[in-house]
């Protein structure tokens, strides 16, 4: 029996492409600021097929909080705390279709200032379920990621396929 990742894709996960139509792609961001999940080589691989051109960077005035029951966090406004990740720099049209409509309801896609100076776009948790602690990659990397990279290998070409429709 496959080992469980608590609530890594609840039945609500996917926006799909329904989510397209409301806009939130429309102003064509051009780079993603990721400090969860796909933070992770293999979940990337397994939702777009490849593996984007990333920076490490930092995001001042925010951090990945932890979820109530599920195995991803949520980049909340935290002055003072500073969440890492990652930027990625060479999506195409159809990836970010992939990743917008993998991203949970509960997140906008948002402008935010790095430690660079740099803006960039991220998915902004906007839902409840927010734990105290923040989310730790290497706990998730441990417990998680094995399972997790594993259903978004088979999420990713479903996504893919939407994402041509």
């Amino acid at each position: 029996m496959e080992p469980t990742v608590p609530d890594a894709f609840p039945p609500d996960h996917s926006t799909g492409p329904q989510q397209i139509a409301q806009g939130r792609l429309a102003e064509g961001p051009r780079s993603l600021f990721v400090y969860g999940t796909l933070q992770f080589e293999s979940v990337l691989i397994g939702l777009l097929g490849r593996l984007p051109d990333r920076t490490a960077a930092a995001a001042p005035g925010w951090r990945a909080a932890s979820l109530e029951g599920r195995a991803y966090p949520g980049l909340v406004l935290a002055p003072g705390v500073t969440a890492e990740g990652f930027v990625l720099t060479d999506l195409g049209p159809r990836e970010w279709l992939v990743i917008d409509a993998f991203e949970d309801d509960e997140y906008d896609l948002g402008r935010i200032i790095l430690a660079s100076g740099e803006e960039t776009w991220s998915y902004l948790w906007r839902g409840e379920e927010l734990r105290g602690d923040d989310w730790d990659a290497e706990t998730f990397r441990q417990e998680h990621l094995g399972v997790y990279a594993a259903r978004c290998a088979r999420l990713g070409p479903l996504l893919a396929q939407d994402a041509r429709a």
